[in-house]
């Protein structure tokens, strides 16, 4: 689900067959050595690039070229976003900001709705999130959640994941539908107000009906270590094993706070007296969350409303970028979260830094996600998917629908998938009426959608977020992926007849 630079030249003059042959091979070598050989997922993808762009015909100078090339445009992009929105999470925890929220939805929400206000958060979240920067805000409440209720995770973690990717994929201002949307002439209010339309019942059935399926199969378990949480102080750390500040003083355990590697120490004073610890107000442990959604949204409504050029445009473009928005949510955590709980600066200090170690892993499986994508588009598998549709003797709602599906599954990458098929389609807007163009910007949306494995970043998110398998991966977040796309197709054909 990121949005690639595009190759600078082509990585290999294979045929159609070589190509495909190629793809398969390469994706079947991720699946081989993580799912038999046990190789960490992040070689694996490395080894799977490789594969593929040997069997490609490709120089091996060129398919280091493009594995770095798509590793780098990852990290620059979703791996900041991860890394900041790892900080949120870590003061939103430490503090008990997160304990209020938790305890406020529990108490407000019964056990059997709790999925259903995970699915509607989600929703609400995700209507100006990018999908990567949602999982990060969301996924640690649903973990608290989990764990606070004994509701089984995938019950929880599959409607809150639903609401977020439907969104992604079939409502503006996201990337994929506002180009659709441009590329196709469409409309934006009346795709926007379809979109919702499609988007309600395809994030329930995907969402808490399939989540209280799929949680009878998968049993997953909350990650701990990759969740921030508060705990007792303990015994107190050896000098070998302490960790020390910038100017080179030793941290002790009233220091500390660091999820998943230490413990964290009562609050202290200015003068270095312990204090008692306060627990931040829900509203503003709330706001703070929300900060950074309310950036982006004004950003969008912005671009909606507002000429280019003018200084409020400026403005709002560039307190609303996705970096910008996190880092000023950061900020805001360490004074309303933070300091607020009473922790010194020493302490806050040590919180950001100890929410970063635990998503390492996370980050290097992410970052090869999106180099073995970047083989897959620089070999031209997805053009080869697009030329072979371009000549379909379909109906245009279906074609943009299996031209988006063939290359999603391809180059798994929703965003690329919708601006891909919306350009070969686009010829076929002309003879559509003001509501079939925007069904069509929709079932090309939904189609970008299909089934999301081993070569999309999203798959190593969701799997290392939620402590699954590959194979428990595939089970709930590929097939929910996999619901999403056919249902909301089957919400735009019925919205077709009726239109």
């Amino acid at each position: 689900m990121i949005t690639l630079a595009a190759p600078a030249e082509s990585l290999t003059d294979a045929g159609n067959t070589q190509l495909v042959v190629a793809a398969l091979l390469g994706i079947a070598a991720v699946v081989v050595l993580i799912a038999w050989a046990k190789v960490h997922p992040f070689l694996s993808l490395i080894l799977g690039a490789a594969v593929l762009g040997v069997v490609a015909g490709a120089a091996p100078e060129k398919i280091v070229t493009s594995f770095s090339g798509g590793v780098g445009s990852t990290v620059g992009s979703v791996g900041l976003l991860i890394a900041l929105g790892a900080m949120i999470g870590g003061l939103l925890a430490e503090s008990g900001g997160a304990d209020g929220i938790v305890n406020r939805i529990v108490g407000r929400v019964s056990g059997g709705a709790l999925p259903w206000a995970m699915a509607g958060v989600a929703a609400l979240i995700g209507l100006p999130l990018f999908f990567e920067v949602g999982v990060v805000l969301l996924v640690p409440i649903v973990l608290l959640v989990a764990i606070r209720t004994d509701i089984p995770l995938m019950k929880l973690g599959i409607p809150a994941l639903a609401g977020l990717s439907v969104l992604h994929g079939l409502v503006p201002p996201h990337p994929g539908p506002l180009v659709a949307i441009s590329s196709l002439d469409a409309d934006l209010g009346l795709t926007l107000g379809l979109g919702l339309l499609v988007a309600i019942p395809t994030v329930i059935i995907a969402g808490p009906v399939f989540g209280n399926i799929i949680a009878r199969y998968v049993p997953a378990t909350v990650p701990l270590d990759l969740l921030p949480t508060r705990r007792d102080s303990g015994p107190r750390q050896t000098e070998a094993a302490a960790q020390r500040n910038v100017d080179g003083d030793l941290l002790t355990d009233d220091d500390l706070l660091n999820p998943g590697t230490g413990r964290p120490g009562a609050p202290v004073d200015d003068t270095g007296t312990e204090t008692s610890r306060r627990t931040p107000a829900f509203w503003p442990a709330v706001i703070t969350v929300l900060l950074p959604v309310a950036l982006m949204l004004l950003r969008a409504v912005g671009e909606l409303l507002l000429d280019e050029g003018t200084t409020a445009r400026q403005a709002l473009d560039i307190a609303g970028t996705p970096i910008v928005a996190l880092l000023a949510g950061v900020i805001v955590a360490m004074f309303t979260l933070g300091y607020q709980a009473g922790f010194s600066r020493t302490q806050v200090s040590s919180v950001l830094g100890g929410s970063l170690p635990p998503i390492a892993g996370i980050l290097l499986i992410v970052a090869a996600g999106g180099g073995f994508k970047q083989v897959l588009v620089d070999a031209g598998v997805g053009d080869l998917v697009a030329d072979a549709a371009n000549g379909a003797n379909l109906s245009p709602l279906l074609l943009g629908w299996l031209v988006a599906v063939g290359i999603r599954v391809a180059t798994g990458s929703a965003t690329v998938a919708t601006i891909t098929a919306a350009g070969i389609v686009a010829p076929l807007a002309g003879s559509l009426d003001r509501p079939g163009v925007a069904l069509l910007a929709l079932a090309i949306g939904c189609g970008s959608l299909f089934f999301s494995h081993v070569n999309d970043a999203g798959f190593w998110l969701v799997k290392e977020y939620f402590g699954l398998t590959v194979g428990q991966t595939i089970k709930s977040w590929s097939v929910m992926e996999t619901i999403i796309s056919v249902v909301g197709f089957l919400g735009v054909l019925l919205l077709d007849l009726l239109l």
